[in-house]
């Protein structure tokens, strides 16, 4: 934990903050941990309306098996996704485990992302308004707001859109375009963020897309000022390590499992 993140949870109790520790927990444990947080993880992007028709897709790397993923299935609502529709699926496209059917274009970014990225433990994708309004600039997010800082320097433009990412060579050049950053701008596509917890990449998209809101509507209202590179970079380290995600996911964690406690089944 970092020092200037230690002082924010120095009030917390000690349930709050091993609950998030994964020492101790048995990889079976870890499983049902993982997968739980990833069925929150959709239900959350289903009621911030981050759903478009079959498209977007999360992911978690699987602590048994390692080379395997959990997965939506294509055409379940992120609105009414459960656990038990999850698919476990392998780096050479197999479904190892679970019923439904695999989206081509998740497995062939996610695979190459979980390959490319053995740090991190989760990705997210999806076609959020905000965000594939923002991918069509081209550009990188500002540092315009306290919460845009989580992705100072640590973000990239992906800008060779070759239509519905079908192609393996197109999943391997978005993984190679993210290298070792949190995020990336797919141009005239959407956003992807990884994170090394479900709750960590889960909570770096719903700040990226909303920090695309904010200089959206930033911009259109005039000329904003952005803060100053030294603070930004103070600041990321404080918003932008990834305890600091895990934490910003779990009261969001909280209130979808008091809403949709069915989502476990």
């Amino acid at each position: 934990m970092t020092e200037a993140l230690n002082d924010i949870v120095m009030n917390q109790s000690d349930d709050t903050v091993a609950q998030m520790n994964p020492a101790g927990r048995t990889p079976e444990e870890e499983r049902l941990h993982r997968k739980q947080r990833l069925t929150a993880a959709f239900r959350l992007f289903g009621k911030f309306g981050f759903d478009e028709g079959v498209a977007g897709h999360i992911t978690v790397r699987d602590p048994i098996k390692e080379d395997c993923f959990w997965v939506n299935p294509m055409g379940v609502s992120f609105k009414q996704m459960k656990m038990s529709q999850l698919l476990l699926v392998d780096h050479d496209g197999n479904v190892v485990e679970g019923n439904g059917l695999l989206n081509g274009a998740a497995f062939t970014i996610h695979s190459h992302v979980h390959k490319a990225r053995p740090d991190i433990i989760a990705a997210a994708h999806a076609h959020s308004v905000y965000g594939k309004a923002w991918s069509s600039l081209g550009r990188k997010l500002d540092p315009l707001t306290q919460d845009a800082c989580a992705f100072y320097e640590d973000h990239v433009v992906y800008d060779d859109f070759g239509g519905v990412v079908l192609e393996m060579n197109e999943g391997e050049r978005i993984a190679n375009a993210l290298g070792d950053n949190k995020a990336a701008i797919l141009q005239n596509h959407g956003l992807i963020t990884v994170g090394e917890t479900v709750e960590a990449a889960a909570w770096w998209y719903i700040t990226m897309e909303r920090s695309c809101q904010a200089q959206l509507l930033a911009e259109a209202a005039g000329n904003p000022i952005a803060i100053r590179p030294e603070v930004a970079k103070v600041t990321y380290e404080t918003v932008g390590n990834p305890l600091a995600g895990q934490f910003q996911f779990q009261p969001l964690y909280d209130v979808i499992v008091a809403e949709a406690p069915d989502m476990f089944e």
